[in-house]
């Protein structure tokens, strides 16, 4: 009796300490099929931001080619794309939808209802009606938020410190995202304090864009100012190369529009943003509810700065405002 009692509590041991390594041999030989439903083009050199989340994904122990398939769909700044995306991505199926904004979002939960989405660096999924709160988001969508308040009132002070003589500002805006309501409103209380017009321009396409420039020439404005947005990051090359022509300062919330020749960006880091959500493809891949994740909202900012294109506008840019960028493009 005495050794078969000790041969068992020796094969309990024994499974107690293999159980560990068999769940780990299980999900490294487990293959996971994330979708990734982008609103811009797809990548023809470095994406920063795709890259910090494959980064992201890599650090947790996930390999494409080895337990990891990505499907990269690409909606190339055409919202109305976006429900057939989706719908091609529930069909493979794949395990979890990331998506880079509200309407990607809401074209995945209209396509499903059980797969979970991960929002990588959306606007405000209270307002879409996405989610029930932040906090506790309810149903199959949760993930990352680039909005915070009062940004669009520090992108007027910084511009206005770059550009202290401009007092109207062309603010370019793609009417069918959901989020320019709110970000325009935000900034028409700053502008007031700051004695700044706004004056919307509306572009739903390329042929617009040269169209907006010309009524901000007719209009006068001193600066212009660009919100995020899918379209226009796919119009970025166009949007810069007029602003040059026009002589016109671009303030924007992405870095990449200071990279292309815009003259500042200020906002959150949308690569902190994507690497951070692939912590919740991790969780909901290892059994976390998307409804037992809350949202978050952005921690990092940055102001980027283009010296270059400053001295070509003949702009002197003060040491404080310099002093205050965390990168300076010379």
């Amino acid at each position: 009796m005495r050794l078969h009692t000790v041969g068992l509590v020796a094969t309990l041991v024994l499974a107690l300490l293999v159980a560990p390594f068999a769940a780990d041999a299980q999900r490294l030989t487990t293959v996971y099929r994330i979708g990734w439903l982008g609103g811009g083009s797809p990548p023809t050199g470095p994406n920063p931001s795709l890259e910090a989340f494959r980064q992201g994904l890599r650090d947790l122990g996930y390999v494409e080619g080895q337990n990891l398939v990505i499907e990269y769909r690409y909606a190339e700044g055409k919202f109305e794309r976006f429900p057939a995306l989706a719908a091609e991505l529930v069909r493979l199926p794949v395990d979890v939808i990331v998506t880079g904004g509200v309407n990607a979002a809401r074209a995945a939960q209209q396509a499903t209802r059980t797969i979970p989405i991960v929002i990588a660096a959306g606007g405000d999924p209270v307002g879409a009606g996405l989610v029930a709160s932040l906090a506790r988001p309810g149903g199959n969508i949760t993930g990352l938020s680039f909005m915070s308040s009062a940004l669009g009132g520090k992108r007027l002070e910084l511009l206005k410190e770059a550009v202290p003589t401009v007092s109207r500002v062309a603010v370019l805006v793609n009417p069918s995202n959901s989020n320019t309501v709110l970000q325009w409103k935000e900034m028409e209380g700053a502008a007031q304090s700051l004695g700044m017009q706004l004056h919307a321009l509306e572009v739903r396409s390329a042929d617009e864009v040269e169209r907006a420039f010309a009524t901000a020439t007719r209009e006068g404005v001193g600066a212009l100012m660009v919100f995020r947005d899918f379209l226009t990051g796919t119009l970025r090359a166009q949007i810069i190369h007029l602003a040059a022509t026009s002589r016109l300062p671009v303030m924007s919330e992405e870095r990449e529009f200071v990279d292309a020749g815009g003259l500042l960006s200020y906002g959150p880091s949308l690569a902190d943003l994507t690497r951070r959500a692939a912590t919740y493809v991790d969780k909901i891949l290892k059994g976390t509810k998307p409804a037992d994740l809350p949202v978050e909202q952005p921690i990092k900012f940055e102001l980027v700065v283009n010296l270059k294109t400053a001295q070509a506008l003949g702009l002197t840019l003060s040491p404080g405002l310099l002093f205050q960028a965390d990168e300076v493009i010379k």
